[in-house]
């Protein structure tokens, strides 16, 4: 007795070539298989190319986060004085850093000084945080002491004021001009408190890539904002930087136990969870719906083969009737439905990763047809369109559009080998 042929022998790829090659007037490949081809091409590039624009907006908000902020602030829960105003100043705050410095997993802790100001120059005003900051502190600032992008020398801070870019550009101020800044609380008089006004001299024009950053931010050096937001001998906060910034968390009840039971420790996370868990299900969302619309192009693979299988009749007949067995004729159409949906998962793959590699110079194309305008830093935070295209993504999306295109096939393909082959040459 002749052994029978293995799954997938190479006669049963020889006739499902056939059949895909085959004409349109030759009852071969229908324009609904292109539809699907199409289709699955799209969805992919649409879902690898959304992955990617997640991936990478995440990773800059995330960036500009860690780069430009404390990993974690540690302020006093404060004492309220005889009038019922709180007070929240740190005294001891020299005592304090060095004791959270001594943490591990801590890198640096440094005291700040913080207020708001209104910025003057030549007739234009913006308005101010300003952080008050040691010299050799603010260079640990990885989005801040970054030369590629900024103006000036770092080095020179001591002698002046660093400026975000946007503030900058909102005040029309560069290197060397000398910028106003106006305080309300200033001087306590006998006739009540008059503003503040002095004026610094611009040594320092730094960009660190969000918007709300860049646009409202300045640094002073620590002992001058100290005088003069009449904080002297004060601290408002301490700046925590930590190795590990995605799992800060685990050192907050070390931070709580160096600092006393007389402060409130704040996470990077605490201050953007909000955001981020926004993020997360958007993500899930957008996940889900695109998928639906891989669903949808896999079942346009359905409708093609149901329609091959049709034409194909006499043909399933004079096989069956030569000796091929139901599982022989049902994988040569599942090749003819996955092949299918392998090629649209492909060219999808390839149009996506390039999407993701090349989104800059695309972004420009668009935004200069568009005349510009497109992206708005003031709205979106952050400069530009980002993507990071991640293995993980790239086979979630490969493994989803495959899996589906194989599950549908498997029903026209079934049908096709339960085709009694009496019934299919009757007529012929």
């Amino acid at each position: 007795m002749a052994a029978s042929p293995p799954p997938f022998a190479p006669f049963e790829w020889m006739i499902a070539w056939r059949y895909l090659r085959a004409r349109r007037a030759e009852g071969g490949v229908s324009v609904m298989t292109w539809i699907s081809f199409l289709g699955i091409t799209l969805a992919v590039f649409a879902l690898i190319a959304t992955l990617a624009v997640r991936s990478g907006f995440r990773a800059e908000f995330v960036d500009t986060i860690l780069g430009s902020n404390a990993h974690v602030t540690v302020y006093s829960i404060g004492t309220v004085a005889e009038n019922g105003q709180v007070d929240r100043s740190i005294a001891e705050y020299d005592d304090l850093a060095a004791r959270l410095a001594e943490v591990p997993g801590v890198t640096r802790a440094a005291p700040l000084v913080r207020g708001q100001v209104m910025a003057a120059f030549q007739g234009r005003n913006a308005g101010l945080e300003v952080y008050g900051i040691a010299p050799d502190d603010l260079q640990t600032l990885p989005r801040i002491a970054n030369p590629e992008t900024a103006r000036g020398d770092i080095t020179s801070f001591p002698q002046g004021i660093a400026l975000g870019s946007g503030v900058a550009r909102e005040l029309g101020v560069g290197i060397g001009d000398r910028v106003k800044l106006i305080s309300p609380d200033g001087v306590k008089t006998a006739f009540g408190t008059s503003p503040r006004v002095n004026a610094y001299e611009v040594t320092y024009i730094f960009t660190a890539g969000r918007y709300d950053i860049d646009r409202t931010r300045a640094y002073l050096p620590f002992e001058e904002t100290q005088i003069y937001f009449n904080r002297e001998g004060l601290a408002d906060e301490i700046e925590v930087m930590v190795e590990r910034p995605e799992q800060v968390n685990q050192l907050v009840p070390a931070l709580f136990a160096a600092a006393g039971g007389t402060a409130q420790v704040w996470t990077w996370q605490d201050a953007s969870g909000g955001f981020l868990r926004a993020l997360e299900v958007e993500d899930n969302v957008m996940f889900i719906i695109l998928s639906i619309l891989v669903l949808i192009a896999a079942m346009n693979i359905v409708s093609g083969l149901i329609m091959l299988v049709k034409n194909k009749g006499r043909d399933i007949g004079i096989l069956r009737t030569i000796g091929l067995s139901q599982g022989s004729i049902l994988r040569v159409f599942f090749i003819c439905g996955a092949f299918t949906g392998f090629l649209g998962t492909l060219c999808g793959v390839i149009l996506g990763s390039l999407f993701a590699l090349y989104i800059d110079p695309i972004f420009s194309f668009v935004n200069l047809v568009m005349g510009g305008g497109v992206w708005d830093p003031s709205i979106r935070g952050i400069y530009a369109l980002p993507a990071e295209l991640h293995l993980n993504d790239v086979l979630s999306a490969v493994a989803l559009s495959l899996g589906l295109s194989f599950i549908v096939t498997l029903f026209p393909a079934r049908r096709a080998a339960r085709m009694n082959p009496v019934e299919a040459l009757r007529y012929e």
